[in-house]
């Protein structure tokens, strides 16, 4: 398995087997899977903390319900994404004056707590973070009827 770094929503028992048997490209397939989206294995994961917080924040949710297992294999660990997260994200969020489109105050929010953790951002990164953030909040909405959500991960 090269580098991974996948949320999965549906059947948790069917995305870990596609997991343990290396059925990536599986994941994509919506005839088995809610939804699906490749946040690619260059993305530091700390940055979906911070997406986290600014979704709390942006959202006033305050609870982060999370439960961590390993994966089919001690090469994926997974982790089983809360339903209020899920939910939190997938609601949109209020208007900005940075907000540009239905994730804009998510976004803008997520950009100013990676400016705290890292320091300022070079403004020709900004467009590609709005544009994640736009792929997370759609992914959120599409996973609305999963059972569950899976973070996989590998390096």
């Amino acid at each position: 398995m090269g580098s991974l770094m996948d949320l999965v929503a549906g059947e948790s028992r069917e995305i870990l087997l596609a997991l343990a048997v290396d059925d990536i490209d599986g994941l994509s397939d919506p005839d088995r899977f809610t939804a699906h989206l490749s946040l690619g294995g260059g993305l530091d994961p700390t940055w979906l903390d911070l997406f986290s917080e600014a979704v709390r924040s942006v959202t006033g949710e305050t609870s982060r319900r999370t439960s961590s297992t390993r994966g089919p294999s001690s090469a994926c660990p997974a982790t089983a994404a809360s339903g209020s997260w899920s939910t939190s994200a997938r609601s949109g969020s209020r208007p900005s004056p940075r907000a540009r489109g239905p994730a804009g105050a998510l976004a803008g929010r997520w950009i100013d707590l990676l400016e705290e953790e890292l320091g300022l951002l070079p403004r020709e990164e900004k467009p590609w973070i709005r544009d994640l953030a736009a792929r997370i909040v759609h992914f959120a909405r599409s996973a609305t009827s999963a059972d569950d959500v899976i973070f996989a991960w590998s390096f």
